[in-house]
């Protein structure tokens, strides 16, 4: 007799085995470079710590790939602006995750500025998440899905 499998694993299957094929693509020197570029001038102090790169590595990975798994709207002939609508509280949860962290490593130091760390971890979530986006649409324009 077969066994039964549950929907529910087939569509997490599905989905690791899509992120592994999109991260495949993915840069670390890259990852590096723009974490240096969008993330230098908040930290003074503290960025030469191991655990504030991975974290923010972590984070951009983890927006790249949300892009890439709402890419599949454009399948549906959706456009950019909405796709970027549908997914809103995903990149706020992602952007607020990433300014607390901040918040926490400068807990007491008053090194950093609020308002400059935000919009700069804003601008982070948005370049990975986009690059996510686009890599995933190239992927289903190719059909490699």
């Amino acid at each position: 007799m077969n066994n039964v499998a549950s929907f529910s694993e087939k569509k997490r299957e599905k989905q690791l085995t899509y992120e592994r094929k999109l991260l495949r693509n993915l840069s670390i020197d890259e990852l590096k470079k723009s974490v240096l570029q969008h993330i230098k001038t908040v930290g003074v102090g503290m960025f030469g710590d191991d655990g504030v790169e991975e974290a923010c590595f972590d984070i951009a990975i983890e927006a790249y790939l949300n892009g890439g798994e709402y890419s599949r709207f454009v399948l549906y002939g959706e456009t950019l602006e909405m796709i970027s609508n549908r997914c809103g509280e995903d990149r706020v949860h992602f952007m607020n995750t990433l300014y607390n962290f901040w918040l926490y490593w400068d807990y007491g130091q008053k090194l950093i500025e609020e308002k400059s760390t935000y919009a700069a971890c804003e601008q982070f979530i948005n370049e990975w998440w986009r690059r996510g986006f686009q890599q995933g649409e190239q992927r289903y324009k190719l059909r490699l899905h």
